[in-house]
C-alpha cells in the first residue's frame, strides 16, 4: 500500500520518516556505494528541504516499510538541473506538468538474509508497486510526465518491466556507473503496462491518499 505524504507533514511521522532515510543510507551508501551524505545513520540531502512530496509503500499488516520515492516539481530545484546538468548540456526540462522522481529505493530488511545484497538490482513487487504509485498520484494531479536521472542498473530494470522512458541527453559516467537522464510518459499506456508487469488490478494507494493540494495547485496555474 502505498502513502503519499507530503514534507510538510513530516512532522506526524517521525518513525516512519527516520526508518526512510536509514533505509536511504543503507541503500544508496552502504549497498550502491554512492557519493551521499550519511549523518547519524541518515541520508538526508539538500532537496529534501525543499517540500518534496514522499511515496512511502508500507506492509498492509506489519506497517513495515517496504520501500520509496521522493517527487519535486521541475519549476524548482531538482536534482537533474542542479546536480546532474551534465547529462543534458543543451538545457534541462521545467514544467508544472513534468516533475522529478529520485532516491527510488526498496528496503533490503524485507527479503530473505540471502537476497539483500541484490534488493536493488532486482525487480520486486515493491518496485512496481512504487511505479505504479506514482503513476496514479501524478494523473490524480494533472501531472503528465516524470523526469529522473538514474544508473544502468535501473534503466535494465525499467526495460524489463515494460516502463518505457525518453532517454534525454547523452549517458554520462559518473563516479562508477552510466548514467541516464529519461521521462517518462505517465499515462494511461503506462498505467496498463505497469498493472500488467505487476498483476495490478486496483488503486496501490492508501484510501484518502488523494493528490495533495498544494500539487493540484501547482499544476492548476498552467491552465
Amino acid at each position: 500500500m502505498i502513502f503519499a505524504i507530503e514534507s510538510a507533514d513530516q512532522d506526524k511521522y517521525p518513525e516512519l520518516f527516520d526508518e526512510m532515510f536509514r533505509m536511504r543510507a543503507e541503500v544508496f551508501s552502504g549497498r550502491l556505494g554512492w557519493d551521499v551524505k550519511v549523518e547519524n545513520g541518515r541520508e538526508i540531502d539538500r532537496f529534501d528541504a525543499e517540500d518534496p512530496l514522499y511515496l512511502l509503500s508500507l506492509d498492509e499488516r506489519s506497517g513495515q516499510l517496504r520501500g520509496a520515492v521522493r517527487l519535486l516539481p521541475t519549476t524548482g530545484p531538482n536534482m537533474l538541473r542542479d546536480v546532474f546538468s551534465v547529462l543534458m548540456p543543451g538545457g534541462t526540462v521545467g514544467s508544472p506538468l513534468i516533475w522529478e522522481s529520485s532516491r527510488f529505493a526498496v528496503n533490503p530488511q524485507i527479503f530473505e538474509a540471502r537476497d539483500r545484497a541484490e534488493a536493488n538490482h532486482m525487480v520486486s513487487k515493491t518496485t512496481v508497486e512504487l511505479l505504479y504509485g506514482m503513476v496514479e498520484v501524478a494523473q490524480r494531479a494533472g501531472i503528465e510526465h516524470i523526469v529522473s536521472v538514474f544508473d544502468a542498473r535501473m534503466a535494465r530494470i525499467f526495460r524489463s518491466i515494460d516502463c518505457r522512458f525518453e532517454q534525454l541527453g547523452t549517458p554520462v559516467r559518473i563516479g562508477k556507473v552510466m548514467t541516464y537522464a529519461g521521462l517518462f510518459d505517465i499515462g494511461a499506456d503506462m498505467r496498463s503496462r505497469l498493472g500488467a508487469a505487476g498483476d495490478l488490478r486496483s488503486s496501490v494507494l492508501a484510501d484518502g491518499a488523494i493528490a495533495p493540494a498544494s500539487v493540484t495547485a501547482l499544476v492548476a496555474n498552467v491552465e
